[in-house]
């Protein structure tokens, strides 16, 4: 059954477990869209208050028996012991290719081979997507359009077994909606994203010209690689199968507490392919430049996804949408045990060859991390 927002149980089961682990005691839910004013702290996921008082108690059970069954970080499910992997197989032009079976492949480990122990292709597991919108004022002329064609996409590409969540970025990061099947609740969320301005600390009028205002302070304007962690870590960390989060950004990101390296290991650790729809007016950057594609291209690459220039155009906005769909539904799914079994935190570099030449789109390892209590 899909999970319905209920921020009580859900926040509170979430920091249970952060406690009793005794880490990342920072990283909890909020209900109210308050910015985190220490950098000591983690940033914080809120989310609007007429979700907390929806359905919990199905949550609670759904939570209970997902901590369970499954225990995942990275792409390494250490209650099994079992790396695995999703991966695209395409030709030199791009083109999807099909029907390839394990003897097609090569899996190197730290650049030891390994012995595959499962191999399908198109899997039909659950997949959970998270739906990343960029609201800061740089979005002001295309944010509309976002809205209409990633709705779209989310009713056209979600099956019952599925589930999605939307999340809006700008001076903080909300919860527009949390785990649901229902396109309906997920285009209302999408539908509620607005512009949003920096602190009144900068200058300026907020959101004149359409773009994050500059700010001696480095105030926070467009918290992109928070908006990624907090996807990552509070979102899709708990759950199992196939998961992927879409990014519909300029890729600028102004104020984040934390950097694109942090935000890169958290969606690794999560198991979560990042693909960017870079969406930007290149112009408006004027002699600062624009540069925002550069780290969104280490983000896609390093998690198995990839950066597809939109610009400000509906017709290739639609076609983006189209080649992800394809993708997720078209994915070889690989599993191996690790010769190497310690647990011992460390990034293990995993590479999948094709006996042809072909271009192979997966991530570029997992953490090898032991199981939690």
């Amino acid at each position: 059954m899909p999970k319905d927002p209920g921020f009580q149980t859900f926040a509170a089961r979430r920091a249970i477990a952060v406690f009793a682990a005794a880490t990342l005691a920072a990283g909890l839910f909020s209900y109210s869209s308050v910015s985190v004013a220490s950098a000591q702290q983690l940033p914080r996921l809120a989310g609007p208050p007429d979700q907390v008082n929806s359905q919990t108690q199905g949550q609670q059970g759904q939570g209970n028996q997902g901590d369970e069954q499954e225990q995942s970080v990275g792409t390494l499910k250490v209650n099994v012991n079992v790396v695995q992997l999703f991966f695209n197989v395409k030709d030199k032009k791009g083109g999807l290719i099909p029907n390839l079976t394990k003897d097609d492949f090569q899996i190197l480990e730290d650049n030891k081979p390994q012995t595959i122990k499962y191999f399908t292709a198109e899997s039909d597991l659950p997949l959970t997507l998270g739906i990343l919108i960029d609201s800061s004022g740089s979005q002001q002329r295309v944010l509309e359009m976002e809205k209409e064609v990633g709705a779209n996409f989310l009713s056209e590409i979600l099956r019952p077994k599925d589930e999605a969540f939307v999340i809006s970025f700008d001076v903080d990061t909300n919860l527009l909606q949390d785990f649901t099947n229902s396109s309906r609740r997920l285009r209302d969320a999408l539908n509620s994203a607005r512009i949003n301005a920096p602190p009144s600390s900068c200058g300026g009028l907020p959101g004149a010209g359409g773009g994050p205002l500059p700010c001696s302070s480095s105030p926070k304007g467009t918290v992109l690689y928070d908006a990624v962690y907090l996807a990552s870590h509070d979102e899709l960390a708990k759950e199992v199968g196939r998961k992927a989060m879409i990014l519909l950004t300029d890729g600028e990101d102004q104020g984040s507490q934390l950097k694109i390296t942090e935000a890169i290991e958290a969606a690794q650790k999560a198991d979560s392919i990042c693909y960017v729809l870079l969406i930007a007016d290149r112009g408006f950057y004027g002699f600062g430049g624009y540069s925002g594609d550069r780290e969104m291209k280490k983000l896609a690459g390093e998690t198995g996804g990839r950066v597809i220039e939109v610009g400000n155009k509906l017709d290739k906005l639609k076609d983006a949408f189209d080649q992800i769909a394809k993708e997720l539904r078209s994915q070889y799914n690989v599993g191996y045990t690790p010769s190497n079994t310690a647990l011992d935190g460390t990034f293990r570099r995993v590479e999948i060859h094709a006996k042809k030449d072909y271009k192979i789109q997966s991530r570029t390892g997992y953490y090898a991390v032991a199981k939690r209590d």
